[in-house]
């Protein structure tokens, strides 16, 4: 049976409520991460989700069991990491936006060249890129390794704002951040 609540996260509710509940808690692949401090969720219904159109074999573990890893390559160069929500067959997840760095940074450094932390994890591919998440971990688990979940800071106060880079449903308020954190891609007006 598949485990659907890590970390205090419910991956079976809606992707905006999980979006949300991710906020300030701690992703590490083989023990390179941080708490994560930005997230986006999509939905099926969702003309901007890659869910939107339906199954293809880019978005098949979107459909997947909840609490599971969807990766996914932008415009041919970034990796990016979603975490899959709902029911199996449903199509929804939430993109990792940004982690503020906090385990492994000698390691991030290296597969960034870059000092500044900021410029780490501050962005989906900068954060693939800097805990060395590729298409292999494509459909697997969260709840097993590579991967670990921590739970966050009950009290965090969460901000919202509308979702990047996208060029549908521009106006949904569903991109989340944790008030005042430095280390979000863009700061929330």
């Amino acid at each position: 049976m598949a485990i659907s609540t890590i970390a205090g996260v419910d991956f079976t509710a809606p992707a905006d409520i999980v979006a949300r509940q991710l906020i300030g808690v701690t992703v590490l692949v083989d023990g390179v991460g941080g708490r994560i401090v930005e997230t986006e969720a999509y939905d099926r219904e969702d003309p901007a989700s890659h869910a939107f159109s339906g199954p293809t074999e880019r978005n098949a573990a979107m459909f997947g069991l909840p609490a599971h890893a969807y990766v996914y390559r932008s415009y041919g160069i970034h990796w990016c990491l979603n975490f899959v929500c709902r029911e199996e067959g449903h199509g929804a997840g939430v993109l990792i936006r940004a982690l503020e760095p906090v385990m492994g940074l000698d390691t991030m450094r290296v597969r960034r060249d870059a000092d500044d932390e900021w410029l780490l994890c501050s962005g989906p591919g900068k954060l693939c890129q800097a805990l060395g998440v590729t298409r292999a971990l494509n459909g697997q688990p969260l709840s097993e390794a590579p991967f670990t979940l921590l739970p966050g800071a009950p009290d965090r106060e969460v901000v919202t704002g509308p979702r990047i880079g996208i060029s549908k449903a521009m106006d949904v308020p569903w991109r989340f951040g944790l008030a005042g954190s430095r280390f979000v891609s863009r700061p929330f007006r």
